[in-house]
């Protein structure tokens, strides 16, 4: 159930914020103590609360007007924040060219932690710094990488 509400979410989403100064980032439906609907979005210069109060808003309209969820939820909507995931093509698409952290599985010429600049990416594999491919399959966790 979750994942059609997920898919449902999205394309809602990403229709609604379509023509605005908002980029939709990602969304997860999730069961913890209650239902989450938890909504990411990003803009130009960044999130404030005002630009969560605003989607939040409208989203929350939008769901109840086409009965998407029927179970009491909580809806979030939030900056990704720094460190965010990078899970989907327009991820990859997004932070081309940009150093990443990356996580596998399992070692890989002994190694599971790689950081490195985001230079290629397709359906089966992502490419750091023009010579390191490593499978997407591999991926426990891709992230921006954040130099202190």
């Amino acid at each position: 159930m979750s994942g059609r509400i997920e898919t449902e979410a999205e394309k809602l989403v990403q229709n609604l914020l379509a023509d605005t100064e908002y980029e939709f980032v990602d969304l997860d439906y999730i069961k913890e103590k209650n239902w989450y609907l938890r909504v990411f979005i990003d803009k130009q210069g960044g999130i404030d609360l005002d630009d969560c109060q605003k989607v939040s808003r409208f989203l929350d309209e939008a769901i109840e007007k086409v009965g998407l969820i029927k179970d009491s939820y909580i809806l979030e909507v939030s900056s990704p924040g720094l460190d965010r995931l990078l899970r989907k093509d327009r991820d990859f698409a997004r932070e081309m060219g940009k150093d990443v952290d990356v996580v596998t599985y399992a070692p890989l010429n002994g190694k599971k932690e790689f950081t490195g600049k985001l230079t290629s990416f397709d359906d089966k594999t992502i490419t750091l710094n023009d010579a390191l491919s490593i499978l997407r399959t591999q991926l426990a966790s891709v992230r921006l990488h954040i130099d202190f």
